[in-house]
């Protein structure tokens, strides 16, 4: 429908899950995009499938040396950019009491720290009316087994992201959250879930999750995508909950 046409996507954890499948259907759409990774050779994958509509960066975000070189690419390239998604996130799952300093740090500068400073690089790139994206979990509002650290990076964001909508008001752009539930995704495995373990665990999911399932990528792709486009462009300062009702629960 080229709800897009024309726009540049900036998407962070773009080379796969929630945000590969965003920057797949902003592609579609008629945008073009840069996403972020940290292994170049996941980047490259992921552009050569999205086709000569994307850029693909390497750079670990919690180094923030890297937004300073994702500002100046995006510039340099496409002389400004439309909509900046802040998707990238790391989560471990351990019992407080367990909780060392590197783990902590970790959490807190990949999905926290980096989203801050991404945002403060990329905002005087991005043009009147555009669209702040930031991926949270519903872990901010609903307790999960060890997940406090994870919890904590992603209230934070959403108190930014709060804040932002008014801090960017004049120029009209606007500042939103997703908060995915369970998703099938890469990151399933990178938590311990293995194949064999799969069946069992997509099971007691099905039983918490009010409509029976996993969510699938391409689904929070099309949240962000109404909340990007000009079909969200009365929303500001929301966090939506996309996670098959487990909210609820």
């Amino acid at each position: 429908m080229n709800r897009l046409m024309d726009k540049v996507a900036v998407i962070t954890g773009g080379n796969s899950g929630i945000g590969f499948a965003t920057a797949k259907l902003f592609v579609e759409e008629g945008a073009r995009v840069a996403i972020v990774g940290r292994r170049r050779e996941a980047v490259d994958a992921a552009v050569a499938e999205l086709g000569p509509r994307a850029l693909g960066i390497t750079g670990d975000l919690a180094d923030l040396a890297t937004h300073d070189r994702v500002a100046s690419l995006v510039a340099e390239r496409f002389g400004g950019a439309d909509i900046y998604a802040a998707n990238a996130g790391v989560n471990t799952i351990t019992p407080s009491s367990a909780v060392g300093v590197e783990e902590y740090d970790a959490q807190f500068d990949t999905n926290t720290r980096a989203v801050f400073f991404g945002v403060q690089k990329m905002a005087p790139l991005l043009r009147n009316g555009g669209a702040i994206l930031l991926t949270s979990s519903i872990a901010s509002g609903k307790v999960l087994e060890g997940h406090a650290v994870y919890a904590g990076t992603k209230a934070a964001i959403e108190a930014f992201a709060r804040s932002w909508a008014l801090e960017f008001k004049d120029r009209g752009i606007r500042v939103n959250v997703i908060s995915p539930g369970p998703v099938d995704t890469p990151i399933l495995s990178k938590l311990g879930i293995t194949a064999v373990d799969r069946p069992a665990f997509e099971t007691g999911m099905a039983g918490a999750i009010p409509l029976g399932r996993l969510g699938r990528p391409e689904e929070l792709a099309r949240a962000a995508l109404f909340l990007a486009s000009d079909e969200g462009s009365f929303i500001t300062g929301v966090a939506l909950n996309v996670d098959g009702g487990i909210s609820l629960a």
